[in-house]
């Protein structure tokens, strides 16, 4: 049988790590097969012309909560899963780990079940999973539920364990306060992506984590303790180890602009800033309301709030994330779609986040005024 075959053209392709101009992206089936200059020639196939639009690999989101009205923290399932992948490659988020927010042991059990389930059966846009919780501080908690915020014990880190080499992709958010050293080196040891968040702890102190196998903040500024003149904080660990990329929940009401820029350009490398959603149930659909733990989240003007104004997660997608980047902060857009595609996916060790000769074929196409094309 003949596989279709495409030509994009007439617009930027972003191939993941930069903006290519009067080039062609030659698809067949579902596989790249050229990404060359578009010399204008007769090549065979049909034409899909850009009109302007960017061409982008799907977005990598690794913190998703919930969607298409449902937290996955309701019920840790297969189905949920399908339903919340299926939301989020409608707003472009193709590859995602939903992420289970502090719970009981039995729910992360369950979590890390359906998440191996789903990847088993092929579940579109399911490519791991971000446990953020319950090991972090109830100083930081931000929306997480205190009573059910405690230490790692032997049981959870052989469960966690176990579950990074049984994930493609496994990412925990821990806090120093709740997870020691030992715990933390054996989980990086093992593959599992440490993020340090929901954290009072001071610089030294997470420096010392980093040097255990952290190798990730979660989203910066939020939840965690602040630069100060004497005492950076995690958020100073968050910038000034090259070891550390750092999550960003870029819709301008979590972090200012101007405090996204300044963080932006003193971040040292070779980690980098990456974008997250931090989306809950709403996503993908037209809920106004939702619930964590039987509390009442409200959403209204861009926000979710818990009903004492705490927020709790994010009514954010990523195309708004670097519409709020390119527009707000004055990033320029190929880097912004890098923190959306390729850095994330580097991160996490996934296939995803670029377009070459011989990839799978994942494409969205941005407007010029940030939305997406169907």
């Amino acid at each position: 049988m003949t596989q279709t075959r495409q030509i994009f053209r007439g617009g930027p392709i972003f191939d993941g790590d930069q903006m290519l101009m009067d080039h062609r992206l030659i698809v067949a089936g579902d596989t790249i097969v050229a990404l060359e200059p578009d010399r204008g020639d007769g090549a065979a196939g049909d034409v899909v012309e850009l009109g302007g639009d960017v061409l982008s690999p799907g977005f990598v989101d690794l913190q998703v909560n919930g969607g298409d009205g449902i937290m996955f923290n309701d019920a840790p399932e297969v189905e949920t899963l399908r339903r919340m992948g299926r939301a989020h490659v409608g707003l472009g988020a193709t590859s995602i780990l939903p992420t289970l927010i502090t719970d009981t042991a039995e729910q992360t059990r369950a979590a890390i079940d359906a998440a191996k389930a789903a990847i088993a059966e092929g579940v579109p846009g399911i490519a791991g999973l971000h446990l953020e919780g319950p090991h972090l501080s109830v100083t930081r908690k931000g929306a997480h539920s205190a009573g059910l915020i405690r230490e790692m014990a032997p049981e959870d880190l052989d469960a966690l364990l176990a579950a990074a080499r049984d994930l493609p992709a496994l990412m925990i958010t821990v806090a120093p306060e709740n997870v020691s050293l030992d715990q933390v080196a054996a989980l990086a040891g093992a593959g599992a992506i440490v993020s340090l968040g929901h954290s009072n702890a001071d610089f030294a102190t997470c420096s010392e984590y980093v040097r255990a196998g952290a190798r990730c903040v979660t989203h910066l500024f939020n939840a965690m303790s602040q630069m100060g003149n004497r005492e950076p904080g995690l958020v100073g660990a968050a910038l000034a180890h090259g070891d550390l990329s750092a999550g960003l929940i870029a819709d301008a009401i979590h972090v200012h602009p101007a405090t996204i820029r300044a963080a932006w350009d003193a971040k040292q490398g070779p980690g980098e800033i990456f974008l997250v959603s931090d989306s809950m149930a709403c996503a993908g659909s037209i809920a106004q309301s939702f619930e964590i733990d039987g509390r009442k989240v409200l959403r209204r003007d861009g926000r979710l709030t818990l009903e004492d104004g705490t927020l709790a997660g994010a009514d954010l997608d990523l195309v708004t994330a670097i519409r709020v980047m390119v527009q707000e902060v004055g990033v320029p857009l190929a880097n912004a779609l890098r923190a959306a595609t390729s850095v994330p996916a580097k991160l996490a060790g996934l296939d995803a986040g670029h377009l070459a000769p011989g990839t799978n074929a994942v494409l969205i196409r941005i407007t010029p005024d940030f939305t997406l094309r169907a």
